[in-house]
């Protein structure tokens, strides 16, 4: 059993910067795949970033590649998203999730931290 808490998020203005938190129980993450995600209403989910537990290649999406960038800490068992030149279109519920048998099919979630992007 996983069990995952996202904190970090807020209120920011445009050209801000945050680092959501992802705190995990269970295994290490360095055994998972794990991946963060968006939601705004109306829209479909948002993969924004991930990779698998052997890690090597990082996907990013479009959207927000060159301005977030998906980490790990190990010893704090813990995933962050460092999100930088924020901007108003970035609002949106923020998950993140792991797979623990190590792939991109994500078997446990947290429950969301939402990010609101004032201009």
């Amino acid at each position: 059993q996983v069990q995952l808490v996202e904190s970090g998020g807020g209120l920011v203005q445009a050209g801000d910067s945050l680092r959501l938190s992802c705190a995990a129980s269970g295994r290490t993450l360095s055994n998972y795949g794990m991946a963060w995600f968006r939601r705004t209403p109306g829209k479909e989910r948002e993969l924004l970033a991930n990779f698998r537990s052997s890690g090597g290649i990082t996907y990013y999406a479009d959207s927000v590649k060159g301005r977030f960038a998906i980490s790990r800490d190990t010893a704090k068992n813990t995933l962050y998203l460092q999100m930088d030149s924020l901007k108003p279109e970035d609002t949106a519920v923020y998950y993140c999730a792991v797979d623990s048998r190590g792939g991109a099919n994500y078997n446990y979630w947290g429950q969301g931290t939402q990010v609101t992007v004032s201009s």
